[in-house]
């Protein structure tokens, strides 16, 4: 799974939320490191519904504009689970290397 999915994914696991929720959701988790575009988010969210991962879930109208909000489905939680669980994995993988290998310094 892509970092920008997975962020998407988790983004939602709290609840329901509209595009810009969802964009400022992103930069809060990422602590500012990934800010997706409107265009990249749109294109993603439509691929996560084609995929069952998301789902529409209301339509709201606030000051004129329409805020479409998007819901994690039961398989887009498991899909989250499965791909923490797998990060979870490579990272403590990582850390016991790093504690076994100790370069020499310069």
């Amino acid at each position: 799974m892509r970092e920008p999915t997975f962020l998407i994914l988790t983004a939602l696991a709290e609840g329901p939320r509209h595009g810009y929720g969802i964009l400022q959701e992103v930069e809060t988790v990422s602590k500012g490191r990934v800010r997706l575009l409107p265009g990249t988010l749109y294109t993603a969210l439509d691929r996560l519904a084609a995929e069952g991962l998301v789902a529409h879930e209301r339509d709201e109208r606030v000051e004129g504009r329409l805020r479409r909000y998007y819901r994690l489905t039961a398989d887009g939680s498991a899909a989250l689970e499965a791909e923490a669980t797998r990060l979870q994995q490579l990272a403590t993988a990582a850390r016991a290397r790093l504690r076994a290998y100790r370069p020499a310094t310069s």
